[in-house]
């Protein structure tokens, strides 16, 4: 319960999505559906340099195909917009209102696959005006009610293409368009997103609307038609997501449920009361409690908080209180490592054994390749040693050439069903990658399909088992606009992200000749127009400012990126310009995942 992972960060939006549209985590498609797919769609997603293997791959069936067609939907002109066949440009949030206005489109031309949604699809509502998390100690709770297709029309009644228009900046024409490759019966549509919908106030909405869409239009759980959940960093699904590394999550359920408590217990081998039916602080909030005091002691493990955490300046003082210790284990020396009381060395991955798990549901395992250095050991096995030092011999009792093993196949334990269930080690081990649920030794390439997935069994051409009524849920869910939005005195909008050539804080690739010469340093991205408004040329240095704080740093114009007009953009793989001390720590209230993309700040040349 007190156990937080970096994918709150990049992930958790996906997850609460998935879950409250299908009551299950993860994709239902696979890379395979990039081969089939006629059209893709990008939702905030610079696929082009965050995915480029899978990006390439889609550029490859395009080039093969011919007829095959990419619109990038973003809120900057990127790499993958210089690629797509069309880029539509829309205002930051409003991703929300396009979404709607595509669902209101889909049913009043009558492209609604009414088979699909009446046999497989049920309406509900949640809470609306649901806050932003910017206070301590915020908490909310959804609460879903059950809606009928009238129910659903009517409120899209408020998200006309020509209404958009005026809220998003999205011609209604582009709108229009957009729905009519949606309800094209003959056209196979695979949508893409990553952090662009994820890193957002209302993150678990947009993802929820996009699986409307696909929905109305029945385009999903078959070769090419996917609504497909990118993870934003390697393992996000196989380290956090499967296993419950979050402090409301279990290995194969939530804290809150009891069966779910018992059964952790018995496979443990703990007292069921040893494990508090009540979540922790989520990673905001933990941070909150460390600078409060409610928290003295914190663990970090081979991740980079200061460097990551947004409002950063509040966080970084609250490690560094005189009453609080902060374990860091790490592979190389950090802004993180900077505010620790005792450093652990890290094995890098290259450096242990493991499993991996990625977006299309493929479990990994991958060996030791060398011995890691000096002290260094597996993230793992010091946690392992510490839990012995505490007493726990008896549920740690692996030694250290076969831990990994042991640790795997009792994981598997939490998912005997079908539904979820595991390859073991040895099939792992001899094969270069399995996708769950994986029964009877055959793969599931696309879930909820009976045609593929073992685990359908009401009968139908789909079953949607995560949800009791096995229909997948539509919700009607509003556009709602940022936590904070430009106005007269900070007038432009912050977004942040990463460059291919960089991977996160940089603690790994700045150390990379190569990587490091091709961008030594991070800037902001500027349209030209904003910058010739403030007299500022390429390389110049400008002042970003935000009631949070302030950062110097040099401008780029007209490079890989273009923002819209109003925008800048900041890469944060650079601890010498630490953005996210002016980032702003708002999260979606159901995820509790933080909204890098949207603050508002001023700019002054220096």
């Amino acid at each position: 319960n007190n156990v937080e992972a970096n994918a709150r960060l990049c992930m958790a939006s996906a997850v609460t999505g998935f879950m409250t549209s299908f009551g299950l985590d993860e994709p239902m498609g696979c890379y395979e559906d990039i081969d089939h797919a006629n059209v893709f769609v990008t939702w905030g997603n610079n696929m082009a340099e965050m995915h480029p293997v899978l990006f390439s791959r889609m550029l490859a069936n395009r080039k093969r195909r011919g007829h095959v067609k990419i619109i990038d939907f973003a809120t900057r002109l990127t790499r993958t917009s210089q690629a797509a066949d069309k880029t539509i440009i829309f205002k930051p949030q409003t991703d929300l209102a396009v979404a709607n206005a595509i669902c209101h489109e889909i049913i009043k031309n009558d492209w609604v696959n009414w088979d699909f949604v009446n046999e497989h699809v049920s309406f509900h509502k949640g809470k609306t005006n649901i806050g932003y998390g910017t206070e301590d100690h915020f908490a909310f709770t959804d609460k879903a009610e059950t809606i009928s297709l009238d129910d659903f029309k009517r409120f899209l009644e408020d998200y006309t293409p020509e209404k958009v228009e005026k809220i998003s900046g999205v011609t209604a024409q582009e709108i229009k368009y957009l729905a009519s490759l949606y309800g094209d019966p003959a056209l196979k549509v695979t949508s893409f997103w990553c952090m662009g919908m994820n890193q957002h106030t209302r993150g678990t909405w947009i993802n929820n609307l996009v699986y409307n869409i696909h929905l109305l239009a029945g385009k999903i759980s078959t070769p090419g038609n996917s609504p497909f959940s990118l993870t934003g960093q390697p393992s996000a699904c196989g380290t956090v997501r499967e296993v419950g590394t979050l402090t409301h999550k279990l290995p194969h359920g939530v804290v809150m449920n009891e069966k779910h408590r018992q059964m952790a217990a018995e496979i443990w081998d703990v007292p069921v009361s040893n494990i508090d039916p009540k979540p922790s602080y989520h990673t905001v909030e933990m941070f909150r409690a460390l600078d409060r005091g409610d928290i003295k002691f914190m663990w970090i493990q081979v991740t980079n908080p200061m460097v990551t955490m947004p409002n950063l300046k509040r966080y970084r003082d609250g490690a560094l209180k005189d009453d609080r210790f902060v374990v860091v284990s790490d592979v190389y020396p950090t802004p993180t490592t900077d505010v620790a009381d005792v450093i652990l060395p890290s094995a890098m991955w290259v450096e242990q054994e493991g499993m991996f798990g990625n977006s299309e549901r493929r479990t990994q395992h991958f060996g030791q390749i060398v011995d890691p250095p000096g002290d260094a050991m597996s993230d793992t096995w010091q946690i392992i040693e510490v839990a012995r030092r505490l007493g726990f011999e008896q549920q740690f009792p692996w030694n250290e050439h076969e831990y990994i093993e042991k640790i795997w196949e009792e994981y598997r334990r939490f998912h005997a069903g079908p539904k979820h269930e595991m390859a073991t080690y040895k099939v792992l081990n001899d094969r270069s990658g399995v996708q769950w649920p994986f029964v009877n030794g055959k793969e599931t390439r696309w879930r909820y399909n009976p045609k593929y997935d073992p685990a359908c069994t009401n009968g139908k051409a789909f079953d949607f088992y995560g949800k009791k009524d096995n229909r997948a849920w539509i919700w009607a869910r509003p556009y709602e606009p940022a936590a904070e939005s430009p106005d007269s005195e900070y007038n432009f909008w912050l977004n942040t992200g990463r460059v291919i050539e960089h991977w996160h804080t940089g603690s790994m690739t700045r150390r990379v000749p190569v990587l490091h010469n091709a961008v030594p340093s991070s800037y902001v991205e500027l349209h030209p127009e904003d910058a010739a408004e403030l007299g500022v040329v390429n390389g110049e240095k400008v002042k970003i400012i935000s009631r949070r704080g302030e950062i110097v740093m040099p401008a780029q114009i007209n490079g890989r990126g273009v923002p819209a007009r109003g925008m800048v953009f900041v890469p944060f793989f650079d601890e010498s310009y630490l953005i996210n001390e002016v980032t702003l720590d708002a999260f979606c209230p159901i995820s509790k995942q933080p909204d890098y993309k949207k603050c508002a700040v001023r700019l002054e040349k220096v």
